[in-house]
């Protein structure tokens, strides 16, 4: 609550300071955290029912309404196919830590096979992306049972979280060589590559406090040139780079680097922290190079699967491993 008060509390200050428009950032917070407190009472009530429900209505949401958000649509590649492929993550995420979590190894099976339909589906959408992340998900699913510790897991997606964002701030600033920034732009196209050099550009101009909330459009040629206009670069931490300064960056990875911790501690198994982790990490890496995280449906379901995997349920789940009780041996010990 402290970290998402305080990112709250600069969306307003740098609003005040360059008469900026808050509300998107104010929306986005409010969402993460009723998604959030809604997953820590559906995770301890029903802790295989829950992210189960939730798995389904991710993909039911994502097929009836395919747009995700209301107004004129931002045709490909900057458009919703990111919130596609992070709502179709956060369901096979959430398909996973249900799986892990169910009793009978036939549940487990059937819920398994729900993440690999949610798989195919984002194939059958059109979702590169989807399908990418969601494998990853899947299968970082499967090899969390093996995990000993899940420290080392927790560490490993923060440094994958860590390459892909910096990896998004060589391509905006142009320090890669020149034969991978060209292949790295023939995927991410050059329109986006020069929103990004936009949004560093206004980056350094306000390195504190950014040129304020919702202004990058106003200040932004490429924006403008877009077909309609949504007046985003797509990269959720140059967005906050340049409308928010180094300080909303900051608190952005303290809100991420938070959940991974608040999955390390939790009591949920092993893999159920671990698949949830990889899950959000894969989320991650998807607002890095898009703009998933404008979506409210995308925030609260972030919210909800961190809510799911790090409450305290009140009925009895499956015996831990002998992994998990040797992790959680290590976590206690000084």
């Amino acid at each position: 609550m402290v970290v998402l008060g305080a990112c709250a509390a600069w969306s307003l200050t740098t609003a005040a300071a360059h008469d900026g428009r808050p509300e998107g950032m104010l929306l986005a917070v409010l969402a993460v955290a009723a998604g959030y407190a809604a997953g820590r009472i559906f995770g301890a009530l029903l802790p295989v029912a829950a992210p189960c429900a939730g798995a389904l209505a991710g993909v039911s949401l994502t097929v009836a309404v395919p747009r995700l958000s209301p107004g004129p649509q931002i045709i490909a590649p900057l458009g919703h196919l990111g919130a596609t492929a992070a709502l179709l993550t956060l369901s096979a995420g959430a398909a996973c830590c249900a799986a892990w979590a169910a009793p009978a190894p036939a549940l487990r099976l059937t819920l398994r096979l729900l993440a690999a339909a949610i798989t195919v589906t984002a194939a059958v959408l059109g979702s590169t992306t989807g399908v990418v992340t969601c494998t990853a998900v899947l299968l970082c699913s499967l090899a969390a049972g093996r995990m000993r510790h899940r420290g080392r897991g927790i560490a490993g997606l923060a440094l994958a979280a860590a390459l892909v964002t910096g990896l998004t701030w060589a391509v905006a600033g142009s320090a890669l060589p020149d034969g991978l920034a060209a292949s790295l732009e023939n995927q991410l196209t050059s329109h986006r590559v020069e929103l990004w050099h936009d949004a560093l550009h206004l980056a350094h101009r306000g390195t504190a406090l950014g040129v304020g909330p919702g202004r990058f459009g106003d200040l932004s040629t490429t924006a403008a040139q877009s077909t309609p206009p949504d007046g985003k670069p797509h990269s959720a931490p140059l967005q906050l780079a340049a409308e928010q300064g180094m300080v909303g960056v900051v608190l952005l990875a303290a809100a991420f680097c938070w959940v991974l911790f608040a999955l390390w501690r939790s009591p949920r198994p092993t893999p159920v922290a671990l698949t949830a982790g990889a899950a959000l990490t894969a989320l991650a890496a998807i607002a890095a190079v898009g703009n998933a995280l404008s979506f409210t449906a995308v925030s609260v379901g972030a919210g909800l699967l961190a809510g799911l995997a790090t409450a305290r349920p009140l009925t009895a789940e499956p015996a831990p491993s002998v992994a998990d009780v040797r992790a959680r041996d290590d976590r206690l010990t000084p």
